[in-house]
């Protein structure tokens, strides 16, 4: 049985079935992946980082042709703002982005970094919802300002690019700062973990880690089978992949980048990127993501991969996830499953 808990604002406002949101990750969201997670009740997103115009419009209609239900596409809006030139608020490559988004009416947008507010009047405009992923208070309060639907808190155990905040104090500190929902992210990968944002008064988790280690996600088994394999202390934070600060599974490439002389040469963001490439032979993210060599490639997760045991179909995950959570809610208020 389903707990009553479990039917909250963020599904009213999204119109899913459940409050779990699959985090919209470059490279591994795609429309398989994205369609999945809609068709089992969650909120499934494409990430549109690593993507051309292109590349999204066939995504996006390819997650229409396999299910009904709502989804999201989730951009990368940090680019500095370009002179307002008639309609295009937004560097080219994110308003050639935003625009596909648009023209397809796709239920949600997501900012994954960045602030979407130059374009949120028009994604209301279109009946288009607008989340935005925030790391501290102080970006918390920017986007609700600038108009989001609702704000994603992602805490430090999160996976990939994170900020500096534990998911524990941050979720209740921005549910403190802005009056709109807020959607707890980092480190949850089950059940458990859902009932507890639940209980701290988040509406729904944004999972990607656990989603990561799905049949549907688009990356090679090898990386997949590496993230059941971690344990707690099996990821750190390093910035020599990206130049930004992001978790990743430690290998030989995370240990070397731990010596002074090469933390020494780690260039700003993106710069890094072609840094490590080059020192390597070979572009990390690649060589991890679809090369499956997870001794050498940037392998983004979360501290969740402590909890995630196998590799499973997208509907197996979102089915387990209500399971768990209901029996969590359920012995804390019997009486209120149903």
């Amino acid at each position: 049985m389903t707990h009553s808990a479990l039917r909250t604002p963020i599904c009213e406002l999204l119109d899913i079935q459940y409050p779990i949101l699959q985090a919209g990750m470059g490279f591994i969201a795609r429309a398989d992946l994205a369609a999945a997670v809609s068709a089992a009740g969650g909120l499934g997103v494409i990430g549109a980082a690593t993507l051309t115009p292109d590349e999204l419009l066939e995504d996006i209609r390819a997650v229409k042709a396999k299910t009904d239900k709502p989804f999201g596409v989730d951009i990368l809006f940090a680019a500095p703002l370009q002179k307002s030139d008639g309609d295009r608020l937004l560097p080219g490559g994110v308003q050639d982005l935003v625009d596909v988004v648009f023209q397809e009416r796709v239920p949600v947008l997501v900012s994954g970094l960045g602030n979407p507010a130059p374009v949120v009047g028009r994604a209301h405009e279109l009946g288009i919802r607008v989340l935005s992923i925030v790391g501290n208070t102080r970006n918390a309060r920017r986007v609700a300002a600038g108009g989001v639907d609702a704000v994603i808190a992602q805490g430090y155990d999160g996976g990939g690019h994170t900020g500096r905040v534990g998911t524990v104090a941050l979720v209740p500190a921005v549910l403190d700062t802005v009056d709109v929902p807020v959607v707890a992210a980092g480190g949850i990968a089950d059940g458990r973990g859902l009932a507890a944002m639940l209980g701290m008064g988040a509406v729904g988790v944004w999972m990607g880690t656990r989603f990561v280690a799905s049949s549907e996600a688009a990356g090679h088994m090898n990386y997949k089978q590496r993230i059941a394999e971690t344990d707690d202390e099996g990821t750190v934070i390093t910035r020599c992949f990206s130049g930004k600060p992001a978790r990743m599974i430690r290998n030989s490439v995370t240990e070397a980048w731990e010596a002074p002389d090469l933390q020494a040469r780690i260039e700003p963001f993106p710069r890094q990127m072609r840094v490590v490439s080059e020192w390597l032979g070979e572009n990390p993210y690649l060589a991890g993501r679809f090369g499956g060599n997870t001794d050498q490639g940037a392998l983004a997760a979360g501290q969740s991969c402590a909890v995630i045991k196998e590799v499973l179909p997208a509907a197996k995950i979102v089915e387990h996830i209500i399971e768990e959570a209901s029996a969590a809610l359920g012995r804390l208020a019997p009486s209120q499953a149903q």
